[in-house]
């Protein structure tokens, strides 16, 4: 079985979500035998072709592809405001894209009703974005390495969020919260991944720059691991996701998990310590250290399911149902 793994990752793109799902399902199928696997080949007669971008390599694969195409759904049109400028119009790009797939695969039950109300005859199946446990996990040399080069002292707390800066995101309330919260740490991993497209661009600028001294912004980092290794907490404001990459990465890297509250997390991510729906309710939680403590002990156990071993397996068979319908 040959397979092609396709995803617009290039630039600032490689560091948004679905380019690292991507990369690291294409990394655990390359361990499994009966299979050969590529990513973004520019060949066309692959056994499978999955697309996990619109983009127009994407676009170009699935519409030249010889055998069975797949896409997995990362975004739906519902996500797009406040992370997008032009919303509307983008939004009007993904009936048209969506449907030329021989299957979807969708990573919640939210996503999956949306894309079923949009294309209500599309074939979906139920997947889950997977973590290489291997590479997220606690490190204390990275934790040092990453302390020392933004000078942070070893004793202080540390706030992370690694997402782009939008208000989707919640960076207003991560910045909101770290005001009311001068003696930790925060930082903000991530930039513009859209540039001139990412929603309210020269609003967020103007905030980020007026964020007090406890906040960093390092934009994106290449080795993110060392950013969850660096950290104490995670905290995730982000109003609108399907199932990020991020909550995963820093549960794999034994950090608690504080989010905004969404009715399918529980079922997602049962290792997440705790929720909230308005960001002052984040601070007694982050605040109460055996509470994060306990929480910590526990991550990295909670995503043993979303392993990329484990998934790949999963997407195998699913390859093998496909060739044989």
């Amino acid at each position: 079985m040959r397979v092609n793994i396709r995803v617009e990752n290039y630039g600032a793109f490689k560091y948004v979500g679905c380019a690292t799902a991507a990369q690291m399902l294409y990394e655990g199928l390359c361990r499994l035998p009966g299979i050969e696997v590529e990513i973004n080949s520019r060949e066309h007669d692959h056994d499978i072709t999955h697309c996990h971008t619109i983009g127009p390599g994407a676009f170009i694969s699935q519409t030249r592809a010889k055998g069975k195409t797949l896409l997995t759904v990362h975004s739906v049109p519902s996500l797009n405001s406040g992370n997008l400028a032009m919303a509307s119009v983008i939004n009007k790009l993904y009936k048209p894209m969506y449907g030329r797939y021989d299957g979807l695969i969708t990573l919640t039950s939210f996503s999956e009703q949306e894309i079923l109300r949009m294309l209500p005859e599309s074939k979906t199946y139920r997947m889950t974005n997977c973590v290489n446990r291997e590479r997220f996990r606690p490190d204390k040399e990275k934790r040092a390495q990453f302390r020392e080069h933004y000078k942070i002292g070893e004793d202080e707390k540390v706030i992370l969020q690694v997402a782009q800066q939008t208000p989707r995101k919640g960076i207003y309330d991560f910045i909101d919260v770290a005001k009311k919260l001068p003696e930790y740490k925060f930082v903000w991993v991530g930039g513009f991944a859209y540039g001139a497209f990412s929603s309210e661009k020269s609003e967020v600028e103007k905030r980020t720059a007026a964020a007090g001294p406890n906040v960093i912004f390092p934009g994106f980092v290449e080795d993110i691991a060392a950013a969850y290794a660096a950290a104490d907490v995670f905290l995730f404001p982000s109003y609108k996701e399907i199932m990020p990459m991020s909550i995963l990465e820093a549960l794999s890297s034994g950090l608690p998990v504080i989010s905004r509250e969404w009715y399918e997390y529980p079922s997602l991510y049962p290792g997440i310590a705790g929720y909230f729906k308005e960001i002052d309710e984040a601070i007694p939680m982050l605040k109460d250290d055996e509470f994060l403590q306990n929480a910590a002990s526990k991550a990295r156990d909670s995503v043993e399911r979303n392993d990329m071993n484990n998934v790949a397996k999963m997407h195998l068979e699913l390859y093998q149902k496909l060739l044989s319908e």
